[in-house]
């Protein structure tokens, strides 16, 4: 496997597993300053401040999420990665949870050595809850 390659993996596995730790901050450090990320129905979500303030609407949450790779790019300092998420969001207090799944394809720019995110078209959608 090719660095890059190893590299953006590491970058999805440690945006899960600090999205899951309530960690933002690390989360925040695996973005450009002004990425953008879009959502189905949703205007877009600008900079590592729009997604702050996003994550701290979560509140009292816990989240589980899980990835599986489907495509990584490579060219020079751009790449892209197209990974299909699964993201369980519960209420602390025991509440339904919200499961949202589908696929993500991320554009990754390197900077400074280092990947980040620089654009994310993110088309989770709400899983029905089974009856």
């Amino acid at each position: 496997m090719h660095g890059d390659e190893q590299a953006i993996r590491q970058l999805v596995a440690t945006w899960l597993d600090a999205s899951m730790a309530g960690d933002t901050e690390t989360v925040l450090g695996l973005m450009t300053e002004d990425v953008v990320f879009l959502q189905p129905g949703q205007t877009p979500m600008r900079g590592r401040t729009g997604f702050a303030a996003a994550q701290s609407g979560l509140g009292k949450m816990r989240i589980e999420a899980s990835s599986d790779i489907q495509e990584i790019r490579v060219f020079g300092e751009w790449a892209y990665c197209w990974n299909k998420l699964s993201v369980t969001i519960s209420p602390e207090d025991g509440g339904d949870p919200v499961i949202r799944a589908g696929d993500v394809l991320s554009v990754l720019r390197k900077q400074a050595g280092t990947w980040q995110i620089f654009r994310d078209a993110n088309m989770l959608t709400v899983v029905p809850k089974r009856t």
